[in-house]
């Protein structure tokens, strides 16, 4: 969430947030909302204080019609309290969940848009490559190989469900292995992340309240999360770190689960969108430093792009819209693989810095040099998605015989260069 303070002294700035991201807020009755509940709070603490002063005087008061009409006035004096205390209840709770909507503010590099389609491509890699024979998608592709099975998928789990088989699960043991290599080369930690979590881990990342058609949710009021940066971002919650132990850099694999409730009709052929997947998140806790914020966050993008050029798969940078942009997130790239059966570029990877929108709810900070507290800010970027990335990895190596060719970063892990 932003700071209160700034709120109230920057309302035009934070209206502005409000406009670029389509959000649905009326901050001009939030403040007024403010200021009941200060005024609220002020009378609240004034009778608190006349009660105590009154409470400590009375057992001095010797005359006893003095004392009397000293125990009337403090008899008053708490009920006030209590009418204050009980409507105060009420005003702040109010005021807690309208902070939570509040939107944080995005980059001033980040383009105007209200949808995916205004997102701005920055550059290019690789060379779209020419098939001179007719070409399969990817669920052709798997089928034949006999790699998936969305039929028996279906019928176990329903719309968008499937079955990973041979040698689909060991390419996707490759990847595993060689994303996690190559983040460790890089400094970063790895993880096996929880798939449940509290609540509170949502609301603090700000997957919650907005999101809570996406999230699934068990009888034991635990949530399932859709991506390893709500685990991770609640592994340091409520704890103040040393500024010599930053940047943290984590790399975590998780199970995900998104109920995909907006996107009924949309990509239900295939393994790209689908309810549960298995992705490996990259996430970074640095300093309260805007210039640190965006040198990390070119980094995350440039991690996954070096993973997308071992792949040798063809991809696009594009920096996010206002408008598809989260809550939470100051600026977002997007990277979308080349995908030839469609014939266009899908994405596969968002990189996102927040400041401290996330680390403020969570209350992670750090003590920096001079001893003063501060939050952390929060970066995550996906480093690979599967089963989403077999999509452009298999029909961009595809040979004419239907067989796949395995990029050279992952023979080793496979112990063959050519599936099947």
């Amino acid at each position: 969430m932003l700071d209160i303070k700034f709120i109230r002294e920057n309302p035009e700035i934070v209206k502005n947030a409000i406009r670029k991201k389509y959000i649905d807020f009326d901050l001009d009755a939030f403040l007024f909302l403010d200021e009941e509940r200060k005024k609220l709070l002020q009378e609240t603490e004034e009778a608190r204080a006349k009660q105590n002063m009154l409470s400590d005087r009375v057992p001095r008061i010797a005359d006893a019609a003095e004392k009397a009409s000293a125990i009337e006035i403090l008899k008053r004096l708490k009920e006030r309290l209590s009418a204050y205390e009980d409507e105060f209840k009420v005003k702040d709770g109010e005021w807690q969940k309208q902070m939570f909507l509040i939107p944080n503010i995005p980059d001033p590099s980040v383009p105007e848009g209200i949808s995916d389609g205004q997102n701005l491509e920055i550059r290019r890699w690789g060379a779209i490559r020419r098939f001179r024979f007719p070409i399969k998608d990817h669920i052709s592709l798997m089928k034949d190989l006999n790699m998936v099975d969305l039929e028996r998928g279906a019928k176990v789990s329903g719309f968008r469900g499937y079955f990973l088989k041979n040698d689909a699960v060991m390419i996707t043991m490759a990847l595993w292995k060689f994303v996690f290599n190559e983040l460790m080369k890089k400094g970063f930690s790895s993880f096996i992340a929880p798939l449940m979590a509290r609540q509170e881990n949502f609301i603090g990342t700000g997957w919650l309240p907005q999101g809570e058609e996406e999230v699934y949710k068990t009888q034991d009021g635990l949530y399932l999360s859709g991506t390893a940066e709500v685990p991770m971002m609640g592994y340091h919650a409520g704890e103040i770190l040393d500024e010599k132990e930053l940047p943290k850099k984590y790399s975590a694999i998780s199970w995900c689960l998104r109920r995909e409730a907006g996107n009924y009709g949309k990509d239900t052929k295939g393994v790209f969108r689908i309810h549960e997947f298995i992705k490996i998140e990259q996430l970074i806790l640095c300093k309260a430093d805007h210039t640190e914020s965006v040198y990390w966050h070119e980094e995350l993008t440039k991690n996954s792009e070096s993973i997308m050029q071992a792949l040798n798969i063809p991809y696009r940078v594009v920096v996010n819209c206002g408008g598809d942009l989260g809550l939470g997130q100051v600026k977002k790239y997007d990277i979308e693989a080349w995908v030839p059966s469609e014939h266009r570029y899908r994405e596969t990877h968002s990189a996102s810095y927040f400041h401290d929108f996330q680390s403020r709810r969570l209350n992670i900070r750090y003590k920096d040099k001079e001893g003063k507290l501060r939050f952390v800010h929060s970066l995550n970027n996906t480093a690979v998605a599967i089963p989403r990335i077999l999509i452009p990895l298999l029909e961009n190596h595809q040979n004419e015989d239907g067989a796949i060719l395995i990029p050279k970063v992952l023979q080793k892990f496979m112990e063959k260069k050519i599936i099947s």
